[in-house]
């Protein structure tokens, strides 16, 4: 098959999955928040179908461009005549579908509304459903709020690990200055201890020489008045 041939299929097939694909974020935005129990269920929030659904659209856009490159390229006038009829209708697809997009927004929206005016009425009102709603509201405020607690005191302890780890860099760098304070004193004794060894063996041998000296004198002395 053509190079040109097999590029132009593959780009039908991309269109008619991102298609679909996209017309099935644009459905569930239109469905979102009919119920609180629908939006709980739901795996994604409003703003990341928005974001599917615009990344579904701006990779049609791109096979749609792709298409039009392509086109001319086909070995036959038929198969450019039908590549380029095409052009017009994933255009018009494409447009159908940022209309969809936002008439589902605006559903979403109204749906969203709704749930939260049944909401209110069903906590306001009597009856075991309205106790029910208002022990389950009560129990996720206070799982909430358990929550915030929680991770307010991983917080404190964190920072106090923070402040325990500084503290304990500080007084090693500390020691390692100490250290070396000592192994440099010890160094200097050493070398002065060199100093004071020579010296005083200098001193002895100095002194020895002296004592010969002085005998030497005494016995020239003793020799001479004899």
């Amino acid at each position: 098959m053509d190079e040109v041939v097999e590029a132009v299929e593959k780009a039908k097939k991309e269109w008619d999955e991102a298609y679909a694909k996209t017309q099935e974020h644009i459905k569930a935005i239109e469905n979102y928040g009919k119920s609180r129990e629908e939006k709980e269920k739901s795996s994604n929030s409003l703003q990341r179908l928005n974001g599917l659904a615009q990344d579904g659209l701006n990779l049609l856009n791109s096979l749609h461009l792709k298409l039009d490159l392509l086109a001319p390229q086909l070995p036959t006038s038929d198969q450019v005549q039908s590549a380029q009829s095409l052009l017009p209708s994933w255009k018009k697809e494409c447009n159908n579908l940022r209309l969809s997009l936002r008439n589902a927004n605006l559903q979403a929206k109204a749906n969203m509304r709704k749930a939260a005016q049944e909401e209110r009425e069903l906590l306001l009102g009597g009856g075991e459903e309205s106790t029910i709603r208002r022990r389950n509201l009560q129990t996720k405020a206070g799982m909430t709020s358990a929550a915030e607690s929680i991770t307010e005191s991983l917080r404190r302890t964190r920072q106090l690990m923070v402040q325990e780890v500084e503290r304990n860099a500080s007084t090693l760098m500390t020691f390692d200055e100490s250290t070396g304070v000592l192994r440099k004193a010890e160094s200097e004794y050493k070398g002065h201890r060199s100093l004071l060894m020579r010296t005083r063996n200098l001193l002895s041998t100095m002194q020895r020489q002296d004592i010969i000296d002085r005998f030497n004198r005494i016995a020239s002395y003793l020799i001479m008045n004899n």
